[in-house]
């Protein structure tokens, strides 16, 4: 039994194609398709059940793949274990763009300061690219939006809900109950990112045949909350980037819960049975609760 068709089998498991089990591990097709196959001979049993181009797990299949994970992980850890006098073990976090901006900075120092002998190498990359690295084992836990995936244990952590937020004074900071039409008489800016939450938004005059004021369409988060804080528009934003105007009083959060809610967590998400850092993740949560208060102490 080789350990390179160990990670074939488990990586055609998590990405579920061996196309893209190639590409991960910069391989041909066939060569993917042979080492299963040695790895099927080895074990006298047939891992995936075979129709056409499509595989899909054997019963064996299932029950060989926390053997096979425990497997890879012992000789990865042994490893780092042989390496640990010339480098210090290293933790690979991967963190949506958000995240990287607004958490990690915050928690990073915690981390490091709790877990002295670690070194922490951080990758900011949008959702979907998360998912892949995490399923390729190029990070270790990933900080990112809501993911399903049969490989992968989630936790959700931080409060990321997407609110309405104007500047000091404005009229709506005295009103309840805004309406849909109230909104679309004020001038706004629209962070545009293309996640589903944000079409929600849209969906929101849409239905009530009204077309917002939208006069600064931005691609960056500051730029949009720039914006606001010179008070030259009101927008929907997401916590994590305007929670410490929120707590400060730069910003003021008006409720439209009764026309609009869009609560949205960012989660940690890592491998089943591939974590084992069990310090590192208390620290992390730990990390969180850090976070929540920072900012809540500054006036």
């Amino acid at each position: 039994m080789n350990i390179d068709h160990l990670e074939a089998f488990m990586y055609v498991v998590h990405l579920e194609s061996i196309h893209k089990a190639a590409e991960a591990l910069y391989l041909s097709q066939p060569t993917v398709t042979a080492r299963i196959k040695t790895l099927e001979r080895d074990l006298g049993i047939e891992l995936f059940l075979r129709k056409g181009r499509s595989l899909t797990l054997s019963d064996e299949g299932k029950a060989f793949i926390p053997y096979a994970e425990q497997i890879i992980h012992t000789y990865n850890q042994g490893k780092k274990r042989l390496k640990k006098e010339e480098n210090p073990e290293e933790i690979v976090i991967g963190a949506n763009i958000i995240t990287s901006q607004y958490f990690i900075p915050i928690a990073l120092p915690f981390l490091k300061k709790e877990n002295p002998a670690l070194r922490f190498k951080i990758i900011s990359a949008p959702n979907d690219g998360l998912l892949d690295k995490l399923l390729q084992n190029q990070v270790d836990i990933a900080f990112m939006k809501d993911v399903n995936h049969r490989g992968v244990q989630k936790y959700g952590l931080l409060n990321n809900s997407v609110r309405l937020v104007v500047y000091p004074g404005h009229s709506f900071q005295f009103q309840e109950n805004i309406s849909v039409q109230q909104i679309v008489m004020e001038p706004m800016v629209f962070f545009e990112c293309g996640a589903f939450d944000w079409n929600r938004v849209h969906k929101l005059f849409e239905v009530e045949y009204v077309e917002p004021r939208i006069e600064f369409l931005v691609d960056h988060l500051e730029v949009a909350k720039s914006i606001i804080l010179s008070k030259n528009a009101i927008g929907f934003l997401p916590y994590l980037c305007m929670k410490e105007e929120l707590e400060k009083g730069d910003l003021i959060e008006i409720d439209v819960s009764h026309i609009l809610q869009i609560n949205q967590r960012i989660f940690a998400a890592h491998l089943k049975n591939g974590f084992q850092y069990s310090k590192l993740w208390n620290d992390i949560l730990l990390s969180v609760k850090e976070f929540e208060k920072k900012n809540t102490m500054v006036y």
